[in-house]
């Protein structure tokens, strides 16, 4: 049997002469690294621990820059935004038990934004594994048992000649759409042997195109160029496949209104004549959407928060497309299309006749004039100046990382992200502590654009010890904390449920006088300050604290 190899890398002469002849001193640690630079890796992240010390060794032999933070969960946050903000696989490094398991709550919000992070832990040596107590050091009956049901995919290496193998693997599985946390594990005695194996040279990891049935295409072409009130629902996968381009020039070929989700932020120009922005959690355009005769919804599940609360219930057809075959009609019934958003809108395009309706940007403004109304009956002057001060404050261009906090709540139905791609929040996984690693992530990915981090006081406890990351690393970023004392939102769900709250209220720091013991440089704002405060702080270089003391409130729900 004859092979064609004309397609595969070859080698050079110098490089034929490394092959023969492989440096010595080398370990499993350094298969790890050069695997991880022959897929393209110029970044890792990560945190060293004692089984994981071959890795980190092997750093040091490496053209790999490393961004070490000081928590194991915030190192999964930081190469989370990376992954959102580059689309390249993210290379986490951990060590075995408490450092793996600490990862744990930043890989569940990878997987619920589908961000590439590629997490690679040490394990206890390889003569402990299998079950048996044997004591040693981060012993754990099945450290695998405990990341399965978060990431997309599990590989074990147990020989050295495994690594480029299973870190290829798992790479081509991180970038397949959706993208997501993968985790590849790696005994210390193998990390650490020396090894005669040739060095890693060039490696493909090719993830697979993920395209939409033909058959489909055709029968969402015809409901969509038939339909009387189309409407699309745009989620993160819009962002996540770089097809905003292709939604917009769709939307206007079909004249359809179109709503983006709190993960599909800027997705869809906010001011757009058929834009309905972002307001999900208003009964005005869950009404609106419902009375769609075909409704399109494009990389969204149509969970929890883009469904109001699970209080949407379409009356018309859903067509559905989704990279998350699990996602698909989990919601709603559904014409559910299996396939990556940018080639299913492509297709679409090509499918879908011109369809006229000079009335949906009316209906549009409709909607928007009752939310508008709505919200200003509620007398929250306060919330909304805050939020444009914020805004006015951002460049263009800049990224923004929200935690679960009141102004962000706010922001995911109410701030304009201007440009896909540049907002992102924990509402994935909903957990504390995102922004500020996360921002650490991103300003890695683009040390030359300022970032900016949202989080309340409570949130901003968990990330603290982060600051000495950002000095350390001089990140061009500017933490806003918005303090109010305590847990705001769950003292406002308590409150309003039980009458009272409990657990909520919070002894703190000075914030400002914390971060500058870390030397960064740091002031206390006030709401009319805050958009000179801000914009003076992101344009400066380096890290930055913005402390606004305020209570803010939440606009009313209309789900209940």
């Amino acid at each position: 049997m004859s092979h064609d190899h004309d397609d595969r890398p070859q080698l050079t002469a110098a490089q034929a002469a490394a092959v023969l002849t492989p440096p010595p001193g080398r370990t499993g640690g350094d298969l790890v690294v050069e695997s991880l630079q022959g897929l393209g890796a110029t970044t890792v992240f990560g945190l060293p621990g004692q089984h994981a010390l071959g890795m980190f060794d092997a750093l040091r032999r490496s053209s790999l820059r490393y961004v070490g933070l000081r928590v194991e969960n915030n190192a999964g946050f930081a190469a989370d935004a990376y992954g959102r903000i580059t689309g390249e696989v993210a290379p986490l490094l951990l060590s075995t038990g408490p450092g793996a398991l600490t990862s744990l709550a930043a890989l569940q919000e990878a997987a619920a934004a589908s961000a590439p992070v590629l997490a690679i832990a040490s394990q206890v040596p390889t003569a402990g594994l299998g079950g048996g107590r044997h004591g040693y050091l981060h012993e754990l009956r099945d450290q695998q048992a405990s990341v399965r049901d978060i990431v997309k995919s599990v590989h074990t290496v147990r020989a050295a000649s495994q690594i480029p193998s299973a870190i290829a693997a798992a790479w081509e599985s991180a970038l397949t759409a959706p993208h997501g946390p993968v985790w590849v594990e790696i005994p210390q005695d193998v990390l650490l042997a020396e090894t005669t194996l040739p060095v890693v040279s060039a490696m493909d990891a090719t993830p697979r195109e993920l395209y939409p049935r033909p058959e489909l295409t055709i029968a969402a072409a015809h409901l969509l160029s038939n339909a009387e009130r189309p409407a699309i629902i745009a989620g993160g996968g819009v962002v996540r496949s770089d097809a905003s381009g292709k939604l917009r020039a769709l939307a206007e070929r079909i004249d359809a209104p179109v709503v983006t989700t709190f993960g599909g932020k800027g997705a869809f120009p906010w001011e757009h004549p058929l834009s309905l922005r972002s307001w999900l959690e208003d009964r005005h355009t869950t009404d609106f959407l419902e009375d769609a005769d075909v409704l399109l919804v494009v990389g969204s599940g149509l969970g929890e928060l883009s469904s109001n609360y699970h209080t949407f219930r379409p009356r018309g057809r859903v067509i559905q497309i989704e990279a998350d075959a699990g996602k698909l009609e989990s919601n709603h019934p559904a014409l559910g299309i299996h396939s990556d958003a940018r080639e299913a809108l492509s297709d679409l395009l090509e499918a879908v006749e011109r369809r006229e309706d000079p009335g949906a940007a009316e209906r549009v403004r409709t909607v928007l004039e009752k939310v508008r109304v709505r919200i200003d009956a509620q007398e929250l002057t306060l919330e909304q100046q805050v939020l444009a001060a914020v805004r006015q404050a951002l460049p263009d261009g800049s990224p923004s990382f929200w935690d679960m906090t009141i102004l962000s709540y706010w922001a995911w139905s109410a701030f304009d992200a201007r440009r896909p791609n540049t907002m992102h929040s924990a509402q994935g996984a909903g957990g504390l502590g995102y922004a500020f690693p996360a921002a650490i992530g991103a300003a890695a990915a683009d040390p030359t654009t300022p970032v900016l981090a949202v989080s309340g006081d409570g949130g901003a406890m968990y990330s603290l010890a982060e600051l000495a990351t950002a000095r350390q690393y001089d990140a061009p970023l500017t933490w806003l904390i918005v303090d109010d004392g305590g847990y705001g939102i769950l003292r406002e769900y308590m409150t309003d449920a039980y009458g009272e709250a409990t657990g909520t209220e919070l002894a703190r720091p000075d914030f400002v006088a914390l971060a500058e013991s870390f030397g960064v440089p740091a002031v206390r704002t006030t709401p009319d300050s805050l958009a000179a405060d801000l914009t003076k702080a992101l344009a400066a270089p380096g890290p930055s604290v913005v402390v606004l003391p305020a209570l803010l409130r939440m606009f009313e729900p209309t789900h209940l």
